[in-house]
Formats: structure tokens, C-alpha cells, sequence
């Protein structure tokens, strides 16, 4: 198997990275993120210049057609900068449900906004009280006449007070899970906005018998939204990763220059093995980035591969965060230094679809049914 990346990969990687260096500095991120709308336009619209937006959208329908690994490589570069902007799940992820599930009209009509950064999209997925792999969703979708009426509630939507356009999953009367195409300034839609712990934006939303637009034909979109969440799953790893990255480098960084008793830190055997060992917590991680996204790459779609990627990548964020701050010292514990933003960003990566203890149990009850399969 071939790890190396092609020159348009690689051009891809160095070019987020080229805009992320010129706009961001983690104090003009701070700035950022404590103003509306929570991210840069002018970002946003670089972004769509050079083409990432449409990163999930079909060159035939106007994007550039990467797939997974092109993904986890712009993903990765968002998170070394904590990049505030809705790259995924207000662009990427809608792009794909639309380019899955919707008809050529649909398509047609909503992927040339997406692409240009004309129109930010949010999913509207997961319901209160109900946790991850979300068995069981309370949403109803009822068809009347010409069109379709949601009611129920979703919540942990990014950017869900703010969208031009919602996809939001919902049980029809046959049994089945479809998605639809919501209006959020519809006076049926309620949102209840917030920040979240690592400083975004997201909302709860009620849906009171809100108008709907059927996205596609199917009223049965389990396997595109099980695909979608996969896919949601490594983008996030790979988000994570680059994050790792940068919370390591500037822990080294901080070992070798801050001295302590007049000896820089880094001359202390127990911080560099602790060091070490972050660094291996981080290539561990990133094997298994790079193993979750080749595995979507070669069309293989599978919930075992997904959680082992997400425990692996979970219990290295969790490492990584909690020894960045410790080998810190005070300064980690401190707004104004980046470390703690990156330890809160790879928190709630973890928390998002799915937690470790979550990916463990289900790692565990395959492992029951493989063996009763077995035997």
C-alpha cells in the first residue's frame, strides 16, 4: 500500500495551510472567535477561491472532487490553526448528503452556493437525551399535500442558528429515516443558540410543524446518513490530529526555552520521556486517521474501522491535551495561552458522536457477535 501523497494532495495541504498562516495568529483567533459570526468571512471566502469548499462536491456538479484522504488533509491543517470556520459541517458534510441524496435539480440548485461560500448549510441530526450511534429519533415528518411538515427537536447543530439552509433527518410514516430540506428563518423553526466548550457556535432547534422540502426521492436515507456519519467521524480524527500537532510542538518549544533553577526544562529527563511519549500518543493517532480515511477512500464504509479510529484518536486527545497543560504549568491553565483552546477543541472532538467509552462498548459487542458467529 502506497502512503505517500500525490503532488495535487500535497498542493491541497500546503495551500490550506498557506491561507490558515496568512489570516490566523492565535491572538487574532481569540479576536475572532469572541466577535459574531464566531468566524472570519474574509477566511471564508479564501477558502472558496481555492476551491475547498466544494472539496466533497463531483467535479460535474462544480466542485473539485477530492475524496477522503484530500479531507483528512485539509482537516488536519484546520486543526493545527483551531480554525473557527464551519469547513465541514457547513460546507463539506452538506455538499455530501446533497451529492449523495438529492436529485439532479437539487444539485443543480443548492451545490454552486456551497461551493462559491455563498450559503452555509447545517445537518440537524441528533436529538435530546438520545446519544450516540442515536438508535431511536423522535422527529416526525408528516406529508401534506404538496409538501412535508417536521416537528420534533434536534439539538448540537453547528452553526444551527445561523445557516442559510438546514438538512434534517426525520422518521416518515413508513417507518423509514429521510432527509429534508428546512427553511431556519421559517417562523416554525425555534432556535436556542449557544457557544460551545471550545468557543464555536451551535443550537438547539424546535420544529413546530415546520415546511419541508424531501431531499432526493428516497424516504429511506438510513445508509447515506450512516455514510455521512462515518465520514463526519474521521474528519473530525483528522481535525483532531492536527490539533495533537500543535499542541506537541509547543510543548517542546516551551520545554526548551523556559528554565527552571537556571536549567531550561528540557535538560529534565522526566519531562522529555513525558514528551516522548506524547509524541508516540500522536503517531498512533495519526496511523489510524490515515487508516480511517484510505479504508473510506477504497469504498469501505464500516463501523468497526470508524470506532477503532475514533477510541485511538479520543485516547490520544485526551493524553496529549492533559500533558500540554501539565508540562505547562500554570501558563497552560490560562485563556491567553493557546494550549488550553486546544485541549478544549480535542475534548469535544471526543465528545462528538461518539465518546471512547462509547467506540469501546460497541468495539466490545462486535467482538461478542464475531465470536458467537464463530463458534
Amino acid at each position: 500500500m502506497d502512503f505517500t501523497f500525490t503532488p495535487e494532495q500535497a498542493l491541497l495541504r500546503d495551500t490550506v495551510r498557506s491561507v490558515l498562516t496568512r489570516f490566523y495568529t492565535p491572538e487574532r483567533r481569540a479576536e475572532v472567535v469572541a466577535d459574531d459570526p464566531g468566524w472570519d468571512p474574509k477566511v471564508w471566502a479564501a477558502f472558496a477561491e481555492i476551491g475547498l469548499l466544494g472539496l466533497t462536491v463531483p467535479i460535474e456538479d462544480g466542485g473539485i472532487g477530492g475524496g477522503p484522504v484530500e479531507t483528512m488533509l485539509a482537516m488536519e491543517e484546520l486543526g493545527r490553526t483551531l480554525a473557527p470556520e464551519p469547513v465541514f459541517d457547513g460546507a463539506l458534510l452538506p455538499a455530501f448528503l446533497i451529492s449523495r441524496a438529492g436529485t439532479p435539480e437539487q444539485r443543480a440548485r443548492l451545490l454552486p452556493g456551497i461551493v462559491e461560500g455563498e450559503h452555509v448549510f447545517a445537518f440537524a441530526h441528533a436529538e435530546p437525551g438520545v446519544r450516540w450511534p442515536y438508535p431511536r429519533l423522535t422527529t416526525l415528518a408528516v406529508e401534506g399535500g404538496a409538501r412535508w411538515t417536521l416537528t420534533g427537536r434536534k439539538t448540537l447543530v453547528p452553526q444551527g442558528d445561523r445557516a442559510h439552509r438546514l438538512i434534517v433527518s426525520a422518521v416518515v410514516p413508513t417507518g423509514g429515516t429521510a432527509l429534508f430540506l428546512v427553511d431556519p428563518r421559517d417562523p416554525a423553526v425555534v432556535p436556542t443558540a449557544y457557544r460551545t466548550y471550545d468557543g464555536r457556535r451551535g443550537a438547539d432547534l424546535e420544529l413546530r410543524g415546520a415546511p419541508a422540502e424531501l431531499l432526493g426521492t428516497s424516504l429511506d436515507a438510513g445508509e447515506v446518513i450512516g455514510e455521512a456519519v462515518i465520514a463526519t467521524q474521521a474528519a473530525l480524527g483528522a481535525e483532531a490530529v492536527g490539533a495533537m500537532a500543535e499542541a506537541l510542538r509547543l510543548t517542546t518549544d516551551y520545554l526548551k526555552t523556559r528554565k527552571q533553577f537556571g536549567v531550561a526544562l528540557r535538560m529534565f529527563q522526566t519531562l522529555t520521556h513525558r514528551a516522548a511519549d506524547m509524541y508516540v500518543s500522536l503517531e498512533l493517532a495519526r496511523s489510524m486517521s490515515l487508516y480511517a480515511a484510505m479504508s473510506l477512500a477504497d469504498g469501505l464504509v464500516d463501523e468497526t474501522v470508524a470506532s477503532r479510529a475514533k477510541l485511538r484518536i479520543g485516547r490520544s486527545g485526551r493524553h496529549i491535551g492533559q500533558e500540554a497543560i501539565q508540562l505547562h504549568g500554570g501558563i497552560g491553565m490560562t485563556a491567553e495561552y493557546p494550549v488550553g483552546h486546544y485541549t478544549a477543541r480535542l475534548t469535544a472532538i471526543e465528545h462528538t458522536l461518539g465518546d471512547s467509552s462509547d467506540h469501546l462498548r460497541q468495539l466490545a459487542g462486535r467482538l461478542g457477535e464475531q465470536r458467537q458467529a464463530a463458534s
